[in-house]
Protein backbone atom coordinates (compact mmCIF):
# COMPACT_ATOMS: atom_id res chain seq x y z
CA UNK A 1 0.00 0.00 0.00
CA UNK A 2 2.97 2.08 0.33
CA UNK A 3 3.08 2.84 -3.11
CA UNK A 4 -0.24 4.98 -2.46
CA UNK A 5 1.25 7.23 0.13
CA UNK A 6 3.10 10.01 -0.36
CA UNK A 7 5.88 11.39 1.54
CA UNK A 8 5.29 15.43 2.17
CA UNK A 9 9.02 16.08 2.96
CA UNK A 10 11.61 19.32 3.86
CA UNK A 11 12.61 20.11 0.52
CA UNK A 12 16.22 20.89 0.33
CA UNK A 13 16.46 25.29 -1.25
CA UNK A 14 19.81 25.89 -2.26
CA UNK A 15 23.63 24.16 -1.38
CA UNK A 16 23.98 24.89 2.06
CA UNK A 17 20.72 23.71 3.48
CA UNK A 18 20.54 21.30 6.11
CA UNK A 19 17.27 21.88 7.99
CA UNK A 20 14.32 23.86 7.99
CA UNK A 21 11.64 25.46 10.73
CA UNK A 22 8.34 24.34 10.12
CA UNK A 23 6.44 27.67 10.55
CA UNK A 24 3.08 27.19 10.26
CA UNK A 25 0.93 24.60 8.42
CA UNK A 26 -1.49 26.03 5.82
CA UNK A 27 -3.98 23.64 5.30
CA UNK A 28 -5.60 21.24 8.01
CA UNK A 29 -5.58 17.57 8.21
CA UNK A 30 -8.22 15.79 5.68
CA UNK A 31 -7.77 18.73 3.13
CA UNK A 32 -7.86 17.40 -0.51
CA UNK A 33 -4.95 18.82 -2.33
CA UNK A 34 -3.75 18.71 -5.80
CA UNK A 35 -0.23 18.72 -7.08
CA UNK A 36 0.98 22.41 -6.28
CA UNK A 37 -1.20 23.23 -3.22
CA UNK A 38 0.37 25.19 -0.89
CA UNK A 39 0.79 23.28 2.05
CA UNK A 40 3.52 24.48 4.74
CA UNK A 41 5.53 27.54 5.72
CA UNK A 42 9.19 26.83 6.29
CA UNK A 43 11.88 29.30 7.38
CA UNK A 44 15.41 28.55 6.61
CA UNK A 45 18.71 29.95 7.33
CA UNK A 46 18.93 31.93 4.17
CA UNK A 47 14.95 32.58 3.63
CA UNK A 48 11.24 31.75 4.13
CA UNK A 49 9.80 29.38 1.70
CA UNK A 50 6.21 27.58 1.37
CA UNK A 51 6.21 23.92 1.00
CA UNK A 52 3.93 22.39 -2.25
CA UNK A 53 2.44 18.97 -2.09
CA UNK A 54 4.21 16.54 -4.40
CA UNK A 55 0.93 14.39 -5.02
CA UNK A 56 -2.89 15.31 -5.69
CA UNK A 57 -4.48 13.32 -2.19
CA UNK A 58 -5.81 13.66 1.20
CA UNK A 59 -3.65 15.81 3.68
CA UNK A 60 -3.28 12.44 6.21
CA UNK A 61 -1.40 13.31 8.67
CA UNK A 62 0.52 16.34 9.48
CA UNK A 63 3.66 14.16 11.11
CA UNK A 64 6.08 17.85 12.38
CA UNK A 65 4.42 20.41 14.32
CA UNK A 66 4.85 24.27 14.11
CA UNK A 67 8.44 25.56 15.70
CA UNK A 68 9.93 22.03 15.27
CA UNK A 69 13.36 21.57 12.96
CA UNK A 70 13.06 19.17 10.13
CA UNK A 71 15.80 17.95 8.60
CA UNK A 72 16.36 18.66 4.43
CA UNK A 73 14.21 15.08 3.50
CA UNK A 74 12.57 14.28 6.86
CA UNK A 75 8.98 13.90 7.01
CA UNK A 76 6.43 17.16 7.34
CA UNK A 77 3.72 14.67 6.24
CA UNK A 78 2.11 12.18 4.73
CA UNK A 79 -0.55 12.64 1.35
CA UNK A 80 -2.38 9.98 0.75
CA UNK A 81 -6.15 8.73 -0.37
CA UNK A 82 -8.44 8.89 1.26
CA UNK A 83 -9.33 4.52 0.65
CA UNK A 84 -6.28 3.75 2.51
CA UNK A 85 -6.62 3.35 5.44
CA UNK A 86 -5.21 4.76 9.03
CA UNK A 87 -2.83 1.28 9.80
CA UNK A 88 -1.18 1.65 6.89
CA UNK A 89 -0.52 5.75 7.06
CA UNK A 90 1.13 4.70 10.35
CA UNK A 91 2.97 1.87 9.36
CA UNK A 92 4.05 4.09 6.16
CA UNK A 93 5.46 6.69 9.16
CA UNK A 94 7.29 4.46 11.35
CA UNK A 95 8.65 2.35 8.68
CA UNK A 96 9.80 5.97 7.04
CA UNK A 97 11.00 7.62 10.41
CA UNK A 98 13.17 4.23 11.41
CA UNK A 99 15.38 4.25 8.11
CA UNK A 100 15.66 7.92 7.75
CA UNK A 101 19.16 9.34 7.48
CA UNK A 102 19.49 12.99 7.47
CA UNK A 103 21.99 14.57 4.63
CA UNK A 104 24.53 15.66 6.59
CA UNK A 105 25.39 11.83 7.34
CA UNK A 106 25.37 11.24 4.02
CA UNK A 107 28.07 11.05 1.69
CA UNK A 108 26.29 12.72 -1.17
CA UNK A 109 25.02 15.99 -0.21
CA UNK A 110 24.53 17.41 -3.83
CA UNK A 111 26.36 18.71 -6.44
CA UNK A 112 28.95 21.91 -5.90
CA UNK A 113 29.64 24.94 -7.69
CA UNK A 114 32.72 24.99 -10.28
CA UNK A 115 34.69 27.40 -12.24
CA UNK A 116 35.94 28.04 -15.08
CA UNK A 117 39.16 30.03 -15.54
CA UNK A 118 38.92 33.23 -17.98
CA UNK A 119 41.68 35.61 -18.59
CA UNK A 120 40.02 38.04 -16.06
CA UNK A 121 40.60 35.38 -13.26
CA UNK A 122 37.47 33.16 -12.92
CA UNK A 123 33.15 32.41 -13.41
CA UNK A 124 31.33 30.20 -10.77
CA UNK A 125 28.65 28.43 -11.66
CA UNK A 126 26.41 25.80 -10.38
CA UNK A 127 25.40 22.74 -12.43
CA UNK A 128 22.44 20.77 -12.08
CA UNK A 129 19.93 18.01 -14.37
CA UNK A 130 21.27 15.01 -15.81
CA UNK A 131 19.61 15.47 -19.01
CA UNK A 132 17.98 17.22 -21.02
CA UNK A 133 18.20 21.17 -23.22
CA UNK A 134 20.54 23.42 -21.68
CA UNK A 135 18.88 26.13 -19.35
CA UNK A 136 21.59 29.31 -17.73
CA UNK A 137 19.96 31.44 -15.73
CA UNK A 138 21.80 34.88 -14.64
CA UNK A 139 21.32 36.73 -11.64
CA UNK A 140 20.69 40.77 -10.98
CA UNK A 141 22.59 43.37 -9.42
CA UNK A 142 24.03 42.76 -6.46
CA UNK A 143 22.62 38.64 -6.15
CA UNK A 144 24.67 35.43 -7.08
CA UNK A 145 23.61 31.89 -8.18
CA UNK A 146 22.11 31.12 -4.74
CA UNK A 147 19.09 33.35 -6.02
CA UNK A 148 18.13 30.51 -7.97
CA UNK A 149 17.56 28.25 -4.96
CA UNK A 150 13.92 27.95 -5.67
CA UNK A 151 14.04 27.03 -9.02
CA UNK A 152 17.06 25.18 -10.18
CA UNK A 153 16.35 21.87 -8.74
CA UNK A 154 12.92 22.07 -10.09
CA UNK A 155 13.72 22.98 -13.63
CA UNK A 156 16.85 20.27 -13.54
CA UNK A 157 13.82 17.67 -13.32
CA UNK A 158 14.05 18.52 -17.66
CA UNK A 159 16.93 20.39 -18.19
CA UNK A 160 20.54 20.77 -17.48
CA UNK A 161 20.91 24.18 -15.75
CA UNK A 162 23.60 25.81 -14.89
CA UNK A 163 23.31 29.02 -12.59
CA UNK A 164 26.11 31.76 -13.42
CA UNK A 165 27.68 33.97 -11.20
CA UNK A 166 28.06 37.18 -13.35
CA UNK A 167 31.47 39.46 -13.33
CA UNK A 168 31.36 41.01 -10.14
CA UNK A 169 28.80 38.93 -8.68
CA UNK A 170 29.30 36.15 -6.11
CA UNK A 171 32.46 34.34 -6.31
CA UNK A 172 33.62 35.27 -10.44
CA UNK A 173 35.88 37.92 -11.07
CA UNK A 174 35.30 41.24 -9.94
CA UNK A 175 37.16 43.20 -12.38
CA UNK A 176 34.38 44.48 -15.10
CA UNK A 177 36.31 47.17 -16.32
CA UNK A 178 33.82 49.98 -17.05
CA UNK A 179 31.07 47.98 -16.06
CA UNK A 180 29.00 48.25 -19.29
CA UNK A 181 26.71 45.58 -20.66
CA UNK A 182 29.42 44.03 -23.55
CA UNK A 183 31.45 42.85 -19.89
CA UNK A 184 28.25 41.23 -19.04
CA UNK A 185 27.02 39.68 -22.43
CA UNK A 186 31.10 38.87 -23.10
CA UNK A 187 31.04 36.41 -19.81
CA UNK A 188 28.22 34.69 -20.74
CA UNK A 189 29.54 33.98 -24.17
CA UNK A 190 32.63 32.69 -22.54
CA UNK A 191 30.50 30.52 -20.35
CA UNK A 192 28.88 29.08 -23.00
CA UNK A 193 32.08 28.27 -25.27
CA UNK A 194 33.74 26.61 -22.52
CA UNK A 195 30.84 24.47 -21.68
CA UNK A 196 30.80 23.39 -25.64
CA UNK A 197 26.75 24.78 -25.39
CA UNK A 198 26.25 25.93 -28.78
CA UNK A 199 22.42 26.22 -27.93
CA UNK A 200 20.74 27.18 -24.66
CA UNK A 201 17.56 28.96 -23.06
CA UNK A 202 18.77 31.72 -21.41
CA UNK A 203 16.86 33.32 -18.42
CA UNK A 204 18.09 36.43 -16.61
CA UNK A 205 16.59 37.82 -13.62
CA UNK A 206 16.33 41.70 -13.27
CA UNK A 207 20.20 42.59 -14.32
CA UNK A 208 20.43 39.46 -15.53
CA UNK A 209 17.53 39.73 -18.06
CA UNK A 210 19.23 42.67 -19.58
CA UNK A 211 22.35 40.58 -20.29
CA UNK A 212 20.59 37.49 -21.30
CA UNK A 213 18.75 39.76 -23.77
CA UNK A 214 21.67 41.88 -25.31
CA UNK A 215 22.95 38.02 -25.60
CA UNK A 216 19.84 36.95 -27.84
CA UNK A 217 20.09 40.10 -29.95
CA UNK A 218 23.37 39.69 -30.51
CA UNK A 219 23.95 36.00 -31.61
CA UNK A 220 20.38 34.84 -32.00
CA UNK A 221 21.45 31.30 -33.49
CA UNK A 222 22.46 30.21 -29.50
CA UNK A 223 19.39 30.99 -27.43
CA UNK A 224 16.60 28.45 -28.10
CA UNK A 225 14.11 30.70 -25.76
CA UNK A 226 14.41 33.81 -23.61
CA UNK A 227 13.11 33.82 -20.32
CA UNK A 228 12.88 37.63 -18.12
CA UNK A 229 12.02 37.81 -15.18
CA UNK A 230 11.62 41.48 -13.78
CA UNK A 231 13.81 42.54 -16.54
CA UNK A 232 16.36 45.28 -16.57
CA UNK A 233 16.51 46.93 -20.13
CA UNK A 234 12.30 47.42 -21.16
CA UNK A 235 12.26 50.91 -19.75
CA UNK A 236 13.99 53.98 -18.00
CA UNK A 237 12.30 53.75 -14.75
CA UNK A 238 14.19 52.27 -11.84
CA UNK A 239 14.49 52.52 -7.89
CA UNK A 240 17.44 54.55 -7.27
CA UNK A 241 16.98 54.34 -3.87
CA UNK A 242 17.43 50.18 -4.01
CA UNK A 243 20.76 50.96 -6.13
CA UNK A 244 22.58 53.69 -4.44
CA UNK A 245 21.45 52.07 -0.81
CA UNK A 246 22.83 48.37 -1.58
CA UNK A 247 26.20 49.66 -2.76
CA UNK A 248 26.47 52.17 0.43
CA UNK A 249 24.81 50.37 3.21
CA UNK A 250 27.97 48.78 5.32
CA UNK A 251 26.22 47.62 8.53
CA UNK A 252 22.62 45.23 9.03
CA UNK A 253 20.52 48.04 9.74
CA UNK A 254 21.79 49.43 6.81
CA UNK A 255 21.25 47.00 4.25
CA UNK A 256 18.14 45.14 5.57
CA UNK A 257 15.75 47.58 4.51
CA UNK A 258 17.15 47.55 1.12
CA UNK A 259 16.72 44.19 0.56
CA UNK A 260 13.11 44.00 2.06
CA UNK A 261 12.74 46.28 -1.65
CA UNK A 262 13.19 42.91 -3.11
CA UNK A 263 10.14 41.34 -2.15
CA UNK A 264 6.42 42.15 -1.52
CA UNK A 265 6.79 40.41 1.88
CA UNK A 266 9.49 41.82 4.07
CA UNK A 267 9.95 38.93 6.35
CA UNK A 268 11.21 36.62 3.76
CA UNK A 269 15.07 38.90 4.66
CA UNK A 270 16.36 36.58 7.12
CA UNK A 271 18.76 38.04 9.23
CA UNK A 272 21.37 35.17 7.26
CA UNK A 273 20.42 36.74 3.86
CA UNK A 274 21.45 40.19 5.26
CA UNK A 275 24.80 38.56 6.46
CA UNK A 276 25.63 36.93 2.99
CA UNK A 277 25.08 39.73 1.20
CA UNK A 278 27.51 42.09 3.68
CA UNK A 279 29.83 39.29 3.36
CA UNK A 280 29.84 39.11 -0.41
CA UNK A 281 29.93 43.32 -0.60
CA UNK A 282 33.13 42.81 1.83
CA UNK A 283 34.85 41.24 -0.67
CA UNK A 284 37.99 43.10 -2.50
CA UNK A 285 36.70 44.62 -5.58
CA UNK A 286 32.99 43.95 -5.21
CA UNK A 287 32.53 48.05 -4.16
CA UNK A 288 34.55 48.80 -7.53
CA UNK A 289 32.42 46.63 -9.53
CA UNK A 290 29.23 47.74 -8.04
CA UNK A 291 30.15 50.98 -8.78
CA UNK A 292 31.00 50.61 -12.03
CA UNK A 293 28.22 48.61 -13.30
CA UNK A 294 25.49 51.18 -11.83
CA UNK A 295 27.28 53.93 -12.87
CA UNK A 296 27.18 52.73 -15.99
CA UNK A 297 24.09 51.15 -16.77
CA UNK A 298 21.98 52.79 -14.02
CA UNK A 299 23.71 56.24 -13.88
CA UNK A 300 21.41 59.10 -12.26
CA UNK A 301 18.49 56.78 -11.32
CA UNK A 302 17.25 55.36 -14.35
CA UNK A 303 17.93 52.61 -17.05
CA UNK A 304 20.83 53.66 -19.29
CA UNK A 305 20.38 50.80 -21.87
CA UNK A 306 16.88 50.19 -22.74
CA UNK A 307 16.42 47.84 -25.28
CA UNK A 308 12.37 46.76 -25.80
CA UNK A 309 11.79 48.14 -29.03
CA UNK A 310 14.49 45.55 -30.22
CA UNK A 311 13.29 42.73 -28.77
CA UNK A 312 10.60 42.09 -31.78
CA UNK A 313 13.88 41.31 -33.96
CA UNK A 314 13.98 37.76 -32.41
CA UNK A 315 12.08 34.58 -33.57
CA UNK A 316 12.50 32.98 -30.66
CA UNK A 317 9.97 32.18 -27.93
CA UNK A 318 9.96 34.72 -25.01
CA UNK A 319 8.40 34.70 -21.40
CA UNK A 320 8.15 37.84 -19.23
CA UNK A 321 7.40 37.52 -15.57
CA UNK A 322 6.86 40.13 -13.22
CA UNK A 323 5.39 40.89 -9.77
CA UNK A 324 2.72 43.36 -9.41
CA UNK A 325 3.91 44.72 -6.61
CA UNK A 326 7.89 45.26 -7.80
CA UNK A 327 9.06 48.10 -6.12
CA UNK A 328 12.66 48.25 -7.89
CA UNK A 329 11.69 48.25 -11.78
CA UNK A 330 7.74 48.67 -12.54
CA UNK A 331 5.54 45.88 -13.14
CA UNK A 332 4.56 47.96 -16.22
CA UNK A 333 7.55 47.48 -18.21
CA UNK A 334 6.62 43.73 -18.89
CA UNK A 335 3.18 45.29 -20.96
CA UNK A 336 6.51 46.65 -23.68
CA UNK A 337 7.53 42.83 -24.36
CA UNK A 338 7.21 42.15 -28.24
CA UNK A 339 3.97 41.19 -29.46
CA UNK A 340 3.68 37.00 -29.40
CA UNK A 341 5.66 37.10 -26.19
CA UNK A 342 3.83 35.32 -23.41
CA UNK A 343 3.51 37.65 -20.02
CA UNK A 344 2.73 36.15 -16.39
CA UNK A 345 2.03 39.29 -14.11
CA UNK A 346 2.16 37.18 -10.06
CA UNK A 347 0.41 39.25 -7.35
CA UNK A 348 1.19 38.98 -3.90
CA UNK A 349 4.79 39.24 -5.64
CA UNK A 350 7.57 41.41 -5.76
CA UNK A 351 10.83 42.22 -7.76
CA UNK A 352 12.10 38.28 -6.99
CA UNK A 353 8.93 36.24 -8.29
CA UNK A 354 11.37 33.32 -8.69
CA UNK A 355 12.01 33.16 -5.34
CA UNK A 356 8.27 35.10 -4.09
CA UNK A 357 6.07 32.60 -5.83
CA UNK A 358 8.77 29.76 -6.59
CA UNK A 359 5.89 27.21 -7.36
CA UNK A 360 3.90 29.25 -9.51
CA UNK A 361 7.13 30.68 -11.46
CA UNK A 362 8.67 27.17 -12.02
CA UNK A 363 5.33 26.12 -13.41
CA UNK A 364 4.94 28.84 -15.70
CA UNK A 365 8.58 28.98 -16.87
CA UNK A 366 8.33 24.68 -16.98
CA UNK A 367 6.07 24.77 -19.42
CA UNK A 368 7.28 27.34 -21.53
CA UNK A 369 10.50 25.83 -21.70
CA UNK A 370 8.78 22.13 -22.98
CA UNK A 371 6.53 24.31 -25.86
CA UNK A 372 9.94 26.47 -26.78
CA UNK A 373 11.71 23.15 -26.62
CA UNK A 374 9.22 21.45 -28.81
CA UNK A 375 9.04 24.28 -31.07
CA UNK A 376 13.08 24.55 -31.62
CA UNK A 377 12.79 20.25 -32.65
CA UNK A 378 10.41 20.56 -35.31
Amino acid sequence: MSDAIEKLGMPKWGLSMTEGRLVDWLVEEGAELQVGDEVAEVSTEKIDGVVESPAAGVLRRRVATVGEVVPVGGLLGVIADAAVSDADVDRFIDEFQASFVPEEAEEEAGPAPETVAVEAGTLRFLRQGESGEPLVLLHGFGGDLNNWLFAAPALAGQHVVYALDLPGHGESFKDVGAGDVDQLVGAVRIFLDFGDLEVVHLAGHSLGGLAAACFALEEPARVASLTLVASAGLGEEINRDYIEGFIEAERRRDLKPVLELLFADPGLVTRQLVDDVLKYKRIDGVDEALRAIAGNLFADGRQCVVIADRLAELEVPILVVWGREDRIIPAAHAERAPEGAQVHILDGTGHSPHMEAAGDFNRIVGGFLAGAGARARQ
